[in-house]
């Protein structure tokens, strides 16, 4: 069960901290909600506290999971297959609404990637810009630093 405090990653939003937890009655059915705000937008949504896991919210990163993100950036091995931007959209997006980390990272490197070779089409400068963001904030708050910071380090890996 989470506690009010708990910084918590709910899936294609970001990083939310739950600011309460509340009895509501729904259809003649009393149900507990988690009150989380995300930190990015300032959006509250309301959780059953019985669908946490059903919604994918999740702890942030742990601080030993961060070198694995790194070498998910830093692979070049990867080859991106030759196929129309709104399919490519598609599956990206679909991996950010996982919500892991490990997925959003592959979609920012992935994406980078492609960046270099091509212009990227409207679609996929805005799933790059959510995924990046939706990385920084995460990793910013488990490495405990500055969102700036981590970003020069994600722009040195891309070589921005």
């Amino acid at each position: 069960m989470l506690k009010i405090g708990n910084l918590v990653v709910y899936p294609a939003h970001g990083v939310g901290v739950i600011e309460a937890i509340e009895s509501r009655e729904i259809s003649g059915n009393k149900q507990d909600f988690y009150i989380l705000k995300i930190l990015d937008s300032g959006m509250i949504i309301m959780i059953p506290t019985s669908n946490v896991d059903t919604v994918g919210l999740r702890d942030v990163i742990d601080t030993e999971d961060i070198p694995k993100i790194y070498k998910i950036l830093n692979d070049r091995s990867v080859i991106i297959e030759s196929q129309p931007w709104n399919r490519r959209y598609r599956e990206y997006m679909d991996k950010i609404k996982t919500g892991s980390a490990f997925e959003i990272a592959e979609v920012v490197r992935d994406l980078f990637i492609l960046k270099s070779d091509k212009d990227l089409s409207f679609g996929e400068r805005k799933v790059l810009d959510t995924a990046r963001s939706l990385l920084l904030k995460e990793l910013s708050i488990a490495k405990e630093i500055e969102e700036e910071t981590l970003e020069m380090d994600l722009n040195s890996i891309f070589g921005c």
